[in-house]
């Protein structure tokens, strides 16, 4: 008997979150000995881990309580790992020695598994005069460059590249420069990007005012403030970024703002966070909470919630103790305010079981009151933690009381924290959930949406081929086992595509009322949406309390999103049509190589090399479309012979499998070579190797492989229609290779393997 709601719940765990030896032997034989293996690790800061890791257990099973990956991974493994999700780095200080230093300290926390936020509005604009080197400033924008290659090189724990955050203030001289810098598709890959948009700017947007741009007091240019927010709206129409935060509305609101100031986020911005800030997440499983779910007498269990919120919290707390830190800046700042961000994923699915439409006025209010209650649970859980542990070091009672959301907090819980203080001086936050809602059966993920009642994928079997096996929604497959595969699903089921933008900004504006930190939220748009009508989304989300906005419009350039059609499932909707070409070329078997091939040859000299390399990529073509098939590199330089020889085989048989081989790229292009790279063609190459994946990705650009440079697997218009009920149509996953990429929490991420771009 498996605890596991749906086949891709179980891969999830395996591939994922069970604990095994370096040689991949597994140590947790079920997922119970996963959850044990959790408990026990958590409850060993006790004063009597029995008893704790007993309680611990029972809110860790059947996915009633779910920490964030990390901590489900690491707990209790021994290995040197952090278990907190991100951090905010330092300031970086306005120097070539102090932006350098910052660099390190980002390598060396990616290095353990975290990804990272900055702020670069503290570095001086480009063109500013550098005092006693007779130069001028490169500006922010050239330092994050180097930040992407550093990002590019660092693989984090658990075999995922890091993400990174980067912000920067709406008043900065080069702010214009960062508006645009990823609509170069080659530009700034590892980062995603978001603008600090203060209160006065806001109000000189609505009142068409003059906006100064400056550093160091000196105002560098003047702007019509509407016109930089237009540029600001125009890139995030085009691109998706940069995303907003409403950084006055952040610092204001913050429980610690009498003794720190945020000017960063996390990745996903669910977390603003001061300098070497860290975010320690984890969500309750709303779904498993629902009682007598689609019965008129469907309800919340809130004593159930509120013991499950009270265990979460000292769970989280403990972590605090037991994590290790990539620095110890970073273990100080925990120590000292003790921040975790409880928060929630299954909320589309439980408004669902209590029978509300995701988005209306009525399912807006019953998020609040459940938010609400979450909140007050949390709170009074910290201050009972605090009369047996003591408060954070840091709390100061009539400045915390005066403070941020403590002055809307019911009086009952502000006479609680004034008699015995409180343990950690934040505690609620939405995070992204894509991976560990799968594992939990998928259930509808953070306070999103469900974006699919059900798709096909495909699953990697052991001998090479594929198969294929629905994936239902937790709430849709909860409906079916009650009153039949066949009955119709009621009106109130929406998902994410059928939803009006302005809805998802009610249900987010909801939430952030008893949200102590940030939510992190994708606002999904039509492609056809106007450009007035857009900017509306982000003014609502201003006007409302949100303390960010991130969108997602589809377009040539973002790619489409996920769409499914829920005919299957017996409602209207209006179904694409079914293509004939519409599957990715997977190939159990090597395909027999044809007699001739057509193919190019490329010339590389590398500096300081006396002989160059010639690289010839041949390609095969099926049905019409040309993809790489085989590599060969020859050399005069003997040295080079073995690895070269090695490095072709290796690569022409991936390609000869077949599916999305672009990442062959991605992976060369980021080996970085010790002994130094070299400049070619104006550009920095780490290494021979990368140079290599540079030509590579040159072919495949040139054969319309791929988009471009930098960019994802090039794909037929045509092959992009899906039939009913069938793989949903989107980007490939740079992982398992199948179409149906989302953004959703801000963040991509694939229904099929659980890959997040934000680890």
């Amino acid at each position: 008997m498996t605890r596991f709601a749906v086949p891709i719940a179980e891969q999830i765990w395996d591939m994922k979150y069970r604990f095994k030896d370096a040689d991949g032997k597994p140590i947790d034989g079920t997922v119970e000995d996963s959850w044990r293996r959790i408990a026990r690790a958590l409850a060993a800061v006790e004063k009597d881990p029995k008893k704790w890791e007993d309680k611990f257990y029972s809110a860790l099973e059947d996915f009633k309580y779910l920490p964030a990956g990390r901590i489900t991974a690491g707990a209790g493994t021994a290995r040197s790992v952090t278990l907190f999700n991100c951090f905010v780095m330092g300031t970086v200080p306005d120097s070539m020695g102090g932006i350098f230093d910052m660099l390190k300290e980002a390598a060396l926390t990616m290095q353990q598994g975290g990804g990272i936020g900055y702020d670069f509005s503290t570095i001086r604009p480009k063109g500013a005069l550098v005092k006693g080197v007779a130069a001028d400033a490169s500006g922010p924008l050239s330092f994050m460059d180097v930040w992407d290659a550093m990002c590019r090189t660092i693989m984090s724990a658990g075999s995922r590249r890091g993400a990174m955050m980067a912000t920067m203030r709406c008043d900065h001289p080069d702010i214009e420069q960062f508006i645009t810098a990823k609509s170069d598709p080659a530009r700034l890959r590892m980062f995603n990007m978001s603008v600090l948009v203060t209160d006065p700017f806001m109000e000189a947007v609505k009142a068409d005012g003059p906006w100064e741009l400056v550093f160091d007091d000196k105002v560098y240019k003047t702007v019509q403030a509407r016109d930089l927010w237009n540029q600001i709206m125009q890139s995030t129409y085009d691109f998706a970024e940069p995303g907003v935060i409403f950084i006055d509305r952040i610092n204001g609101m913050n429980n610690l703002n009498y003794c720190e100031t945020i000017a960063a986020t996390n990745p996903c911005g669910e977390q603003p966070l001061p300098p070497y800030g860290a975010c320690l997440l984890g969500s309750i499983n709303l779904a498993r909470l629902v009682e007598n779910a689609f019965d008129k007498g469907a309800r919340m269990d809130v004593e159930a919630l509120d013991d499950l919120v009270a265990t979460a919290v000292r769970m989280m707390d403990n972590v605090v103790d037991a994590s290790r830190f990539p620095l110890e800046a970073q273990a100080q700042e925990a120590a000292a305010k003790r921040r975790i961000g409880l928060g929630v994923t299954g909320l589309a699915d439980a408004l669902l079981m209590v029978g509300l439409k995701y988005g209306t006025p009525e399912a807006a209010a019953q998020t609040e009151a459940w938010m609400k209650q979450i909140a007050r649970a949390s709170y009074l859980a910290s201050v009972e933690l605090a009369r047996e542990k003591g408060a954070f070091p840091l709390f100061d009672k009539d400045k915390y009381l005066a403070a941020g959301n403590m002055m809307q907090m019911d009086d009952d819980v502000r006479a609680a924290i004034a008699e015995h203080g409180i343990r950690n001086a934040l505690l609620t936050s939405i995070a992204p959930t894509g991976t560990i809602s799968l594992y939990a059966g998928n259930v509808s993920s953070g306070i999103e949406p469900v974006f699919a009642y059900a798709y096909t994928r495909k699953v990697l079997q052991k001998d090479g081929s594929r198969t294929e096996e629905e994936v239902v929604d937790y709430a849709v497959k909860m409906y079916r086992d009650k009153f039949g595969a066949d009955a119709e699903l009621p009106d109130y089921f929406v998902n994410a595509q059928t939803l009006e933008p302005l809805a998802h900004v009610r249900m987010q504006a909801a939430a952030q009322k008893w949200i102590d930190s940030s939510i992190s939220k994708t606002i999904n748009c039509p492609e056809d949406i106007d450009f007035e009508t857009f900017k509306d989304v982000y003014m609502e989300a201003y006007e409302t309390g949100c303390k960010g906005c991130t969108t997602y419009r589809p377009n040539d350039v973002t790619g489409s999103v996920l769409s499914v059609s829920e005919s299957s499932e017996k409602t209207p909707s209006e179904a694409p049509q079914t293509a004939t070409d519409a599957e990715v070329i997977y190939m159990s078997e090597p395909l027999d190589r044809p007699a001739a091939l057509e193919g190019n040859t490329y010339k590389v000299k590398w500096p300081d090399s006396e002989h160059a390399l010639y690289i010839t990529v041949n390609d095969v073509v099926i049905a019409g479309h040309r993809r790489p098939f085989e590599v060969f590199i020859n050399s005069k330089n003997m040295e080079h012979f073995a690895w070269t020889v090695a490095l072709t085989r290796m690569i022409s048989a991936v390609f000869r499998r077949g599916g999305d081989v672009s990442f062959v790229v991605e992976e060369l292009k980021a080996v970085f070579d010790p002994r130094g790279g070299a400049w070619m063609k104006g550009k920095y190459v780490p290494s021979i190797l990368a140079a290599i994946g540079g030509v590579l990705e040159q072919h495949m650009v040139a054969i319309g492989f791929i988009e471009g440079e930098g960019m994802g697997l090039k794909v037929d218009p045509q092959a992009e229609a899906v039939a009913v009920g069938e793989r949903p149509k989107g980007k490939p996953c740079p992982s398992c290779g199948e179409y149906g990429m989302k953004m959703e929490s801000g963040c991509n991420s694939c229904p099929s393997c659980g890959y997040s771009k934000c680890g």
